[in-house]
């Protein structure tokens, strides 16, 4: 006799072709080039700015970068501090996620959930749990990046 797994795992599977059919398609295409769209926006805005620092302020190209970076970051905070930010990514998807002001977003975002929690505990602990593997792994990947960069230039 069978203990019945058979016909178990026959409308596991039925359920699950079941399913896929119901499931609605999504619009990969369309999503791809929202994200794309958004993401230029955001760095044809990073290029106005730029060149914001650079006539009326007189920065060098070189120094104009630190300014521009700061500006989208105080942007994405305060975007993200009223709400704004997430309807934004809600229907632009990556766009928002991969520039500097999606890592922004990301680490305001964490700050206002915890906030109830204290500075220390709620705000600094929780805003880093995210930030913490990107600044290891930005952190690591320079140190190799330079080694090679050193190992290249002044070892062979």
């Amino acid at each position: 006799m069978g203990n019945g797994n058979g016909s178990g795992k026959k409308q596991q599977r039925e359920y699950q072709k079941l399913a896929k059919e119901m499931e609605p398609k999504r619009p990969v295409l369309r999503n791809c080039l929202v994200a794309f769209v958004v993401g230029g926006l955001i760095c044809i805005l990073g290029q106005a700015l730029m060149e914001l620092f650079i006539r009326i302020f007189h920065f060098s190209e070189k120094t104009a970068g630190n300014p521009t970076v700061t500006t989208l970051i105080l942007i994405s905070v305060i975007l993200t501090s009223l709400g704004v930010y997430d309807n934004i990514a809600q229907k632009a998807g990556a766009g928002t996620g991969v520039p500097v002001t999606g890592f922004a977003n990301s680490m305001c975002s964490a700050a206002l959930e915890h906030r109830s929690e204290g500075l220390v505990l709620g705000v600094g602990g929780n805003m880093f749990k995210l930030a913490g593997s990107v600044l290891v792994f930005g952190t690591v990947a320079a140190f190799f990046v330079g080694l090679l960069h050193w190992i290249f230039t002044y070892g062979g």
